[in-house]
């Protein structure tokens, strides 16, 4: 069972749960469109580009859980782990 905290820590859980549940719904959309793109026999996302999106919703949430069970300074330093990857993510993957 995870120590009880409060304040900013909660919200740092709630805010890097919500990044990794969106990495992971990023990824399963990547996959879907692959899937899709193949059966339409059209050009859709490179392998790369799936296995870095799943990678990292992967790792966001082996982080995430760590962060989860462990006291305040690890959900922090989860929490900013989090946040890295997704930024790493979005900027590297899509905006880049």
């Amino acid at each position: 069972m995870s120590p009880r905290v409060s304040g900013p820590t909660v919200m740092v859980r709630g805010v890097s749960g919500v990044l990794t549940g969106g990495l992971v719904v990023l990824a399963l959309v990547v996959v879907v469109v692959v899937v899709l793109a193949s059966w339409r026999s059209v050009a859709g996302p490179s392998s790369a580009m799936v296995f870095i999106h799943v990678a990292a919703a992967a790792v966001a949430v082996l982080i995430q859980v760590a962060g989860d069970r462990r006291g305040r300074s690890a959900t922090w330093l989860a929490g900013a782990a989090v946040l890295a990857i997704s930024a790493v993510l979005l900027w590297t993957q899509w905006w880049a």
